[in-house]
């Protein structure tokens, strides 16, 4: 098993919890007994409110580790207080991978469009050296039993590739060695894709609040929603659940404060259409 470390002082296990770790918290404490529950969190593009939403929910269904698969910054208005959170997440128990946007916010000379630009220079001007440094630790992939999480593809997470049909999903099986699983997000729609025995590819949209089956020998790459910037036409935020003693996953869709969110990204004055399309789900 794959084990997250963060540098420095702050946050060590032996630290007294943090109003940041109140999800975790409950959710060991609420007496659903579902303690081995893993929530499944991408792309939270600073959007704070939507990321409360998801942590509550995930606390309220008896989640007990969180899994963090990347861009944790990028478009959305509170990126210094989403980076406080799921630092304090990771100190008492979560892990995190690097997302592109992650990337671009430790490194600024690569090519972005204008909207992506924008909140990439914003957002650098919002974090302090500990987030820097944060972000700029954070490994590409986790193993972690027979699951590998990774932002994009497995085949070269580094250079951030979409998962989007059967093709890019059996590369990224394929390379992911003996892991059966595979969750990402960097997509922002999610999709599940198997493979069987026979190499024949199967591809569908989960339903949502309805418990997937993967089981073996198949094996599976799981596309999470975006809990920040939905792009499937819904307006809703959305995570994970996955059980390992059931080997099931769950989507969840939830509303969240939208008028919070595209505030805090126009008192930024970042582009109006990064506070708009939360309206679309676009």
């Amino acid at each position: 098993m794959a084990i997250y470390v963060r540098t420095g002082t702050r946050g060590q296990a032996s630290s007294p919890p943090s109003p940041h770790c109140q999800y975790a918290l409950h959710s060991k404490r609420n007496g659903k007994g579902h303690t081995h529950l893993i929530a499944l969190i991408a792309d939270i593009h600073a959007n704070l409110q939507a990321l409360e939403a998801c942590l509550e929910d995930a606390a309220s269904q008896g989640a007990s580790r969180y899994v963090f698969l990347g861009d944790y910054v990028g478009y959305g208005g509170n990126p210094a207080t989403v980076l406080d959170i799921v630092q304090d997440m990771c100190a008492h128990g979560g892990v995190a991978i690097k997302g592109n946007h992650d990337d671009m916010a430790a490194d600024f000379d690569r090519l972005m469009n204008y909207n992506a630009a924008s909140a990439a220079k914003w957002t650098r001007t919002q974090l302090n050296p500990e987030h820097r440094a944060f972000l700029d630790t954070l490994p590409m992939t986790i193993a972690e039993e027979d699951r590998l999480y990774v932002h994009g593809d497995a085949t070269a997470p580094e250079k951030w590739r979409y998962v989007t049909d059967c093709d890019t999903a059996r590369d990224s099986l394929m390379a992911a060695g003996d892991a059966r699983l595979i969750f990402c997000g960097h997509v922002h729609q999610p999709q599940v894709f198997g493979i069987g025995r026979d190499d024949k590819m199967t591809r569908f949209i989960p339903a949502e609040d309805t418990a997937i089956p993967l089981f073996p020998p198949r094996r599976w790459h799981v596309v999470v929603p975006s809990v920040g910037q939905p792009r499937d036409g819904s307006t809703l935020t959305g995570y994970g659940l996955f059980d390992p003693k059931t080997s099931e996953f769950t989507v969840r869709r939830l509303p969240y404060d939208i008028d919070g969110a595209a505030l805090a990204i126009i008192n930024a004055d970042l582009p109006i259409g990064l506070a708009n399309r939360l309206y679309k789900g676009l």
